[in-house]
């Protein structure tokens, strides 16, 4: 049987892999996407961020935490939540984003071949489907097959009590105490999760900081509301073992030879490059012992028509960045060199409880750098809209240059952070000065005044050390 052919094959469908198959048929090229799964979306929609957001909305709905500042510490929508109800709403959501991503595929004209992926040779792919084998050749290729969990001989995953970040909603029951290992964005994120649904949760993390590459303050912020809810910290500690003890409770062995336990574990230290099937040496491609495919400024392998993008390529891993990263990819692999972007202003969200959004620089990247900068700072509770939210603890944080004015980094950690940022990325862009905040009027009342007064601190701390 002869080969399909095609200008462009996408392994894999998640942001990267959607938003490059979609470009390329911008550029009239004929592209086919493969997808292992049966469903589109990749870890985005399927495992990952859409199902942890989905359930983190749910877990602040039945809750009651938002309003509790308004109502007391004992208001709730639902007395007892189970991880049935956390389920129903992850998997409604989950089946619209599916359908939502096919639709935009097909509308674009673009082959979607589910099976499993691996390379014959550099130009070949044979592709291992339910409904029997198929070969296609491109003339270029962009891998974008995401991650996965990373185990550890260590962790024995069971998928009930010791379950890893793709197995949350497996979960018989909600435990009533849970050990986090990993202190990174998803253990953390999953940690604030179970926090407000009142587990008693442990995070144990092998540095000694949460978030390395966040404001530390902001980061400080946030361990203070983990601690709060009654979070233990075990920064700067590495788990030995993991075992299951008979009565069914889990008991973390750390090297520091204390002992944690509690009734499940999640294992959340690292994510693995999805490359295992892709048989990569065929197409004379190395990956790191991560799993991460090395790649060029544009996303470019070293073998010159097979790019890769998303979370495969390494850091940030977020989806938002990886949509652009698969852009940039799908322009590259067909010679246009018009598209650009700059990671600069590329804006991070994290959905912590409270969550945290930031763009730019941190204080302790600036100092590094030995840059002049000012601080200006409003908290969520000076403003009108602040009261009304309930949320009295939110701050925004504006970094800007003492000569030029210009902003550098904007840091904010409360509701709507995520939201919130874009109006600094907005001024970072076009390349304003904290003064535009200072002369522009904002709805009242509204989260986003905390801009004018972060600015009119700032540029009052300013004028206090140029007059003395």
């Amino acid at each position: 049987m002869s080969a399909m052919k095609y200008d462009l094959v996408v392994i894999g469908s998640g942001p990267s892999g959607q938003r490059a198959a979609v470009a390329a048929t911008r550029m009239k090229k004929r592209v086919a996407v493969i997808e292992s799964r049966s469903v589109v979306g990749g870890v985005c929609i399927n495992t990952g961020t859409i199902p942890s957001k989905t359930m983190r909305e749910a877990v602040l709905h039945l809750s009651g935490y938002n309003y509790r500042n308004v109502y007391g510490m004992n208001y709730r929508v639902k007395e007892k939540i189970t991880m049935a109800d956390l389920a129903f709403r992850v998997q409604a959501v989950i089946k619209t984003e599916n359908d939502v991503t096919e639709a935009q595929l097909s509308r674009n004209g673009i082959d979607i071949v589910h099976g499993i992926a691996h390379f014959i040779d550099p130009h070949q792919l044979r592709v291992e489907g339910v409904q029997g084998d198929t070969t296609i050749e491109a003339d270029r290729f962009i891998i974008a097959v995401g991650t996965r969990p990373a185990s550890s001989p260590k962790v024995p995953i069971n998928g009930r009590t010791i379950i890893n970040s793709d197995q949350i909603l497996d979960m018989p029951n909600l435990p009533r105490t849970l050990i986090v290992v990993g202190g990174g964005v998803i253990g953390v994120e999953y940690t604030c999760m179970f926090a407000v649904l009142g587990v008693r949760c442990t995070l144990i993390e092998k540095r000694n900081k949460l978030l390395e590459f966040a404001d530390q303050e902001i980061v400080e912020t946030l361990s203070y509301h983990l601690r709060d809810s009654r979070t233990t910290m075990r920064l700067g500690e590495e788990v030995e073992s993991v075992e299951e003890l008979p009565d069914g409770t889990v008991v973390a062995n750390l090297q520091s030879r204390k002992k944690v336990s509690g009734d499940a574990l999640l294992y959340a230290v690292g994510r693995q490059g999805a490359i295992d099937d892709l048989n990569l040496s065929a197409a004379g491609i190395e990956a790191d012992n991560r799993g991460r495919i090395p790649v060029g400024e544009h996303f470019q392998t070293k073998v010159e028509h097979i790019f890769a993008a998303g979370d495969i390529v390494g850091f940030p891993s977020l989806a938002s960045v990886s949509m652009e990263q698969g852009r940039i990819a799908a322009a590259r692999a067909f010679d246009d060199h018009k598209t650009q972007s700059n990671p600069s202003f590329y804006p991070y969200g994290i959905f912590t409880i409270p969550e945290i959004s930031f763009i730019g620089k941190t204080e302790e990247q600036l100092t590094d750098e030995d840059v002049p900068y000012e601080v200006g700072m409003a908290y969520y509770r000076e403003t009108a809209r602040g009261q009304i939210r309930g949320d009295t603890t939110g701050r925004l944080k504006l970094l800007f240059h003492r000569d030029t004015r210009k902003v550098l980094g904007v840091h904010i950690i409360g509701e709507g952070a995520s939201e919130l940022v874009h109006i600094g990325q907005a001024v970072m862009t076009l390349e304003g000065t904290v003064d535009y905040f200072i002369e522009t009027v904002f709805n009242y009342p509204t989260l986003a005044e905390c801009y004018k007064a972060a600015a009119f601190n700032g540029i009052g701390r300013l004028n206090r050390y140029q007059t003395s």
